[in-house]
Protein backbone atom coordinates (compact mmCIF):
# COMPACT_ATOMS: atom_id res chain seq x y z
CA UNK A 1 0.00 0.00 0.00
CA UNK A 2 1.50 3.25 -0.97
CA UNK A 3 1.67 6.34 1.60
CA UNK A 4 -1.15 8.12 -0.24
CA UNK A 5 -3.43 5.09 0.07
CA UNK A 6 -2.78 4.73 3.63
CA UNK A 7 -3.71 8.67 4.35
CA UNK A 8 -6.81 8.15 2.39
CA UNK A 9 -8.36 5.49 4.23
CA UNK A 10 -9.08 8.56 6.85
CA UNK A 11 -11.29 9.96 3.77
CA UNK A 12 -14.83 9.49 2.78
CA UNK A 13 -15.28 7.47 0.30
CA UNK A 14 -16.38 10.06 -2.20
CA UNK A 15 -13.08 11.90 -1.78
CA UNK A 16 -10.67 9.34 -1.84
CA UNK A 17 -12.35 7.92 -5.09
CA UNK A 18 -11.43 11.29 -6.63
CA UNK A 19 -7.89 11.49 -4.71
CA UNK A 20 -6.28 8.30 -5.98
CA UNK A 21 -8.07 8.86 -9.35
CA UNK A 22 -6.66 12.91 -10.46
CA UNK A 23 -4.17 13.22 -7.44
CA UNK A 24 -1.13 10.83 -7.21
CA UNK A 25 1.36 13.23 -6.06
CA UNK A 26 -0.36 14.96 -3.14
CA UNK A 27 2.17 15.06 -0.60
CA UNK A 28 -0.62 17.15 2.23
CA UNK A 29 -4.69 17.30 1.63
CA UNK A 30 -6.59 20.14 2.64
CA UNK A 31 -10.31 20.23 3.79
CA UNK A 32 -12.21 23.30 4.35
CA UNK A 33 -15.74 23.74 5.08
CA UNK A 34 -18.20 24.94 2.21
CA UNK A 35 -14.33 25.57 -0.39
CA UNK A 36 -12.92 23.19 -2.64
CA UNK A 37 -11.32 20.08 -1.41
CA UNK A 38 -7.60 20.65 -2.63
CA UNK A 39 -4.05 18.51 -2.45
CA UNK A 40 -0.86 20.52 -2.21
CA UNK A 41 1.76 18.74 -4.27
CA UNK A 42 5.33 17.76 -3.74
CA UNK A 43 6.15 20.83 -5.90
CA UNK A 44 5.01 22.56 -3.20
CA UNK A 45 1.61 24.33 -5.26
CA UNK A 46 -1.69 23.49 -3.91
CA UNK A 47 -4.56 22.71 -6.57
CA UNK A 48 -8.32 21.69 -6.20
CA UNK A 49 -9.50 18.28 -6.79
CA UNK A 50 -11.87 17.20 -9.55
CA UNK A 51 -14.55 14.89 -10.26
CA UNK A 52 -16.36 14.45 -13.75
CA UNK A 53 -14.41 17.90 -14.55
CA UNK A 54 -15.76 20.02 -11.23
CA UNK A 55 -14.36 21.05 -7.88
CA UNK A 56 -15.57 18.71 -5.26
CA UNK A 57 -17.26 21.29 -2.33
CA UNK A 58 -16.32 20.11 1.65
CA UNK A 59 -19.10 19.34 3.95
CA UNK A 60 -18.78 20.11 7.94
CA UNK A 61 -20.32 16.40 8.10
CA UNK A 62 -17.16 15.37 5.62
CA UNK A 63 -14.55 16.33 8.27
CA UNK A 64 -16.89 14.89 11.31
CA UNK A 65 -16.32 11.69 9.05
CA UNK A 66 -12.41 12.27 9.06
CA UNK A 67 -12.00 12.71 12.56
CA UNK A 68 -14.23 10.16 13.21
CA UNK A 69 -11.86 7.52 11.20
CA UNK A 70 -8.94 9.03 12.57
CA UNK A 71 -9.93 8.40 16.37
CA UNK A 72 -11.56 5.04 15.05
CA UNK A 73 -14.65 6.34 16.63
CA UNK A 74 -13.25 7.66 20.18
CA UNK A 75 -12.99 10.82 20.05
CA UNK A 76 -12.55 11.90 23.82
CA UNK A 77 -9.49 9.59 23.80
CA UNK A 78 -7.99 11.65 21.65
CA UNK A 79 -8.96 14.34 23.12
CA UNK A 80 -5.78 16.33 24.58
CA UNK A 81 -4.09 15.76 21.28
CA UNK A 82 -6.70 17.63 19.11
CA UNK A 83 -6.40 19.85 21.80
CA UNK A 84 -2.76 20.71 20.32
CA UNK A 85 -4.47 21.28 16.62
CA UNK A 86 -3.59 17.30 15.49
CA UNK A 87 -3.36 14.11 15.34
CA UNK A 88 -0.71 11.03 14.88
CA UNK A 89 -1.97 8.65 12.66
CA UNK A 90 -0.84 5.27 11.67
CA UNK A 91 1.88 4.74 8.80
CA UNK A 92 3.51 8.24 10.26
CA UNK A 93 0.37 10.29 8.81
CA UNK A 94 -0.57 13.14 10.71
CA UNK A 95 -4.01 15.16 10.83
CA UNK A 96 -4.17 19.24 11.77
CA UNK A 97 -7.21 20.60 12.70
CA UNK A 98 -8.27 24.44 12.72
CA UNK A 99 -11.93 25.87 13.83
CA UNK A 100 -13.33 27.37 17.16
CA UNK A 101 -11.55 26.56 20.14
CA UNK A 102 -12.99 26.09 23.42
CA UNK A 103 -11.00 28.02 25.93
CA UNK A 104 -11.00 27.95 29.93
CA UNK A 105 -8.95 29.86 32.07
CA UNK A 106 -6.21 30.42 29.03
CA UNK A 107 -5.79 26.99 28.06
CA UNK A 108 -7.51 25.14 25.00
CA UNK A 109 -10.03 22.28 26.10
CA UNK A 110 -11.89 21.25 23.08
CA UNK A 111 -13.01 22.36 19.67
CA UNK A 112 -16.10 23.35 19.38
CA UNK A 113 -16.30 23.86 15.59
CA UNK A 114 -13.82 22.34 12.74
CA UNK A 115 -13.79 24.45 10.02
CA UNK A 116 -10.65 23.00 8.25
CA UNK A 117 -8.89 19.66 8.00
CA UNK A 118 -5.11 19.05 6.71
CA UNK A 119 -4.13 15.47 5.80
CA UNK A 120 -0.06 15.72 5.77
CA UNK A 121 0.82 12.56 3.78
CA UNK A 122 4.25 10.48 5.39
CA UNK A 123 7.08 10.29 2.53
CA UNK A 124 10.06 8.67 3.88
CA UNK A 125 12.32 9.42 1.48
CA UNK A 126 15.62 6.51 1.88
CA UNK A 127 19.27 7.72 1.19
CA UNK A 128 18.75 11.94 0.45
CA UNK A 129 20.83 12.47 3.64
CA UNK A 130 23.79 10.15 2.81
CA UNK A 131 26.37 12.81 2.26
CA UNK A 132 25.31 15.28 5.16
CA UNK A 133 25.17 12.05 7.00
CA UNK A 134 29.04 12.05 6.49
CA UNK A 135 29.39 15.35 7.96
CA UNK A 136 27.52 14.61 10.78
CA UNK A 137 28.74 11.00 12.55
CA UNK A 138 31.85 10.05 9.41
CA UNK A 139 34.33 11.34 12.53
CA UNK A 140 33.62 13.08 16.02
CA UNK A 141 29.82 13.27 15.46
CA UNK A 142 29.27 16.97 14.63
CA UNK A 143 26.89 19.08 16.55
CA UNK A 144 24.37 19.96 12.84
CA UNK A 145 21.31 22.39 12.86
CA UNK A 146 19.39 21.97 10.02
CA UNK A 147 17.82 25.28 8.52
CA UNK A 148 15.37 26.11 5.75
CA UNK A 149 11.92 27.46 4.83
CA UNK A 150 8.79 25.93 6.03
CA UNK A 151 7.94 23.01 3.34
CA UNK A 152 11.55 22.44 2.47
CA UNK A 153 11.69 18.98 4.07
CA UNK A 154 13.58 19.70 7.56
CA UNK A 155 12.09 16.93 8.73
CA UNK A 156 12.24 14.65 6.42
CA UNK A 157 16.25 14.69 6.37
CA UNK A 158 16.16 15.02 10.28
CA UNK A 159 14.69 11.26 10.01
CA UNK A 160 16.66 10.36 7.23
CA UNK A 161 19.87 11.45 9.67
CA UNK A 162 18.58 9.81 12.54
CA UNK A 163 18.67 5.99 10.47
CA UNK A 164 21.75 6.75 8.90
CA UNK A 165 23.62 7.77 12.43
CA UNK A 166 21.94 4.69 13.76
CA UNK A 167 22.09 1.94 11.49
CA UNK A 168 25.23 3.01 9.50
CA UNK A 169 27.18 4.11 12.51
CA UNK A 170 25.99 2.68 15.68
CA UNK A 171 25.17 5.73 17.07
CA UNK A 172 23.00 5.92 20.22
CA UNK A 173 20.13 8.90 19.81
CA UNK A 174 17.57 10.27 21.82
CA UNK A 175 14.74 12.00 19.93
CA UNK A 176 12.80 14.41 21.44
CA UNK A 177 9.54 14.23 19.27
CA UNK A 178 6.64 16.60 20.66
CA UNK A 179 4.55 16.49 18.17
CA UNK A 180 4.88 12.76 17.04
CA UNK A 181 6.27 14.05 13.35
CA UNK A 182 9.61 12.57 13.13
CA UNK A 183 9.41 9.22 14.16
CA UNK A 184 5.50 8.94 14.81
CA UNK A 185 5.20 6.46 17.39
CA UNK A 186 2.18 4.38 17.59
CA UNK A 187 1.18 2.40 20.46
CA UNK A 188 5.49 2.46 20.97
CA UNK A 189 6.39 1.72 17.70
CA UNK A 190 7.82 4.17 15.34
CA UNK A 191 6.12 4.43 11.99
CA UNK A 192 9.08 6.27 10.46
CA UNK A 193 12.37 4.79 9.89
CA UNK A 194 14.68 6.45 12.44
CA UNK A 195 17.09 3.33 12.67
CA UNK A 196 17.35 0.71 15.76
CA UNK A 197 19.21 2.29 18.20
CA UNK A 198 17.14 5.78 18.38
CA UNK A 199 14.93 6.20 21.74
CA UNK A 200 11.82 8.53 20.99
CA UNK A 201 9.87 10.55 23.59
CA UNK A 202 6.50 11.41 22.10
CA UNK A 203 3.98 14.36 23.09
CA UNK A 204 6.53 15.72 26.22
CA UNK A 205 7.36 19.58 25.78
CA UNK A 206 11.10 19.57 23.59
CA UNK A 207 12.78 20.93 26.64
CA UNK A 208 11.82 18.57 29.14
CA UNK A 209 12.03 15.69 26.98
CA UNK A 210 15.71 16.48 26.03
CA UNK A 211 16.27 16.42 29.78
CA UNK A 212 14.69 13.19 30.22
CA UNK A 213 16.55 11.58 27.40
CA UNK A 214 19.93 13.18 28.56
CA UNK A 215 19.14 11.42 32.27
CA UNK A 216 17.53 8.20 31.37
CA UNK A 217 18.44 6.91 27.97
CA UNK A 218 22.92 7.77 28.24
CA UNK A 219 22.24 9.37 24.70
CA UNK A 220 25.39 9.84 22.19
CA UNK A 221 23.85 11.97 20.53
CA UNK A 222 20.24 14.22 21.47
CA UNK A 223 17.72 15.48 18.58
CA UNK A 224 14.86 17.79 18.30
CA UNK A 225 12.92 19.13 15.09
CA UNK A 226 12.06 22.69 15.23
CA UNK A 227 13.80 25.33 18.11
CA UNK A 228 11.04 27.52 18.58
CA UNK A 229 11.56 28.39 22.03
CA UNK A 230 14.12 29.89 24.77
CA UNK A 231 13.66 26.44 27.33
CA UNK A 232 14.74 24.34 24.07
CA UNK A 233 17.74 26.49 23.54
CA UNK A 234 18.27 26.00 27.65
CA UNK A 235 17.60 22.35 27.59
CA UNK A 236 20.34 22.07 24.29
CA UNK A 237 22.15 24.19 26.23
CA UNK A 238 22.23 21.92 29.29
CA UNK A 239 22.85 18.80 26.71
CA UNK A 240 26.15 20.49 25.03
CA UNK A 241 27.80 21.31 28.14
CA UNK A 242 27.26 17.62 29.07
CA UNK A 243 29.13 16.74 26.02
CA UNK A 244 26.22 15.56 24.16
CA UNK A 245 26.03 16.93 20.26
CA UNK A 246 23.17 17.92 19.13
CA UNK A 247 21.36 17.36 15.91
CA UNK A 248 18.14 19.88 15.30
CA UNK A 249 16.21 21.64 12.87
CA UNK A 250 14.67 25.93 12.50
CA UNK A 251 12.85 27.69 10.55
CA UNK A 252 15.02 30.65 8.19
CA UNK A 253 16.62 31.06 4.75
CA UNK A 254 20.48 31.68 5.82
CA UNK A 255 22.17 32.08 9.06
CA UNK A 256 22.50 35.70 8.29
CA UNK A 257 18.86 35.57 9.05
CA UNK A 258 19.01 33.63 12.34
CA UNK A 259 21.75 36.41 13.56
CA UNK A 260 18.78 38.90 13.43
CA UNK A 261 16.70 37.15 15.38
CA UNK A 262 16.53 37.00 19.18
CA UNK A 263 15.73 33.91 19.78
CA UNK A 264 18.30 32.02 17.37
CA UNK A 265 21.06 35.43 18.83
CA UNK A 266 21.63 33.26 21.86
CA UNK A 267 21.92 29.80 20.27
CA UNK A 268 24.88 31.60 18.01
CA UNK A 269 26.33 33.09 20.84
CA UNK A 270 26.42 29.91 23.08
CA UNK A 271 27.95 27.61 19.69
CA UNK A 272 25.86 25.03 20.45
CA UNK A 273 26.32 23.59 16.98
CA UNK A 274 29.49 23.58 14.88
CA UNK A 275 27.57 23.27 11.53
CA UNK A 276 24.75 24.32 9.58
CA UNK A 277 22.86 22.31 6.06
CA UNK A 278 20.57 24.97 4.35
CA UNK A 279 18.11 23.13 2.53
CA UNK A 280 17.21 25.02 -0.56
CA UNK A 281 15.07 24.39 -3.90
CA UNK A 282 16.49 24.64 -7.49
CA UNK A 283 14.46 23.75 -10.25
CA UNK A 284 12.32 22.02 -7.82
CA UNK A 285 14.83 19.91 -6.44
CA UNK A 286 16.19 19.98 -3.03
CA UNK A 287 19.82 20.94 -2.35
CA UNK A 288 21.68 20.80 1.11
CA UNK A 289 24.86 22.62 1.01
CA UNK A 290 27.07 22.10 4.40
CA UNK A 291 28.71 25.17 5.89
CA UNK A 292 30.78 25.65 9.29
CA UNK A 293 29.54 27.64 11.80
CA UNK A 294 32.12 30.13 12.89
CA UNK A 295 32.64 30.79 16.69
CA UNK A 296 31.09 33.98 18.08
Amino acid sequence: MTPLEQAAIFLPARLRNAVFSTCKDAEELHLRVGRSFSITTREGTERTVLSDGQPMTVSADDLRKVVELATCASYHAAAQRLCQGFLPLKGGHRLGLAGTMSVQKGEIIGIQHLSSLCLRIAHPIMGIGEAVGQSVFGGEITSTLLLSPPGLGKTTLLRELLRIGSQTYGVRIGLADERGEVAALWNGVPQMDVGPTTDVLDGCPKAEGLLLLLRSMSPQLLAVDEITAAEDITALSMAANCGVPLLATAHGKSMEELRHRPLYCRLLEENLFRQVVLIQRKSGQRHYCVEEIHLA
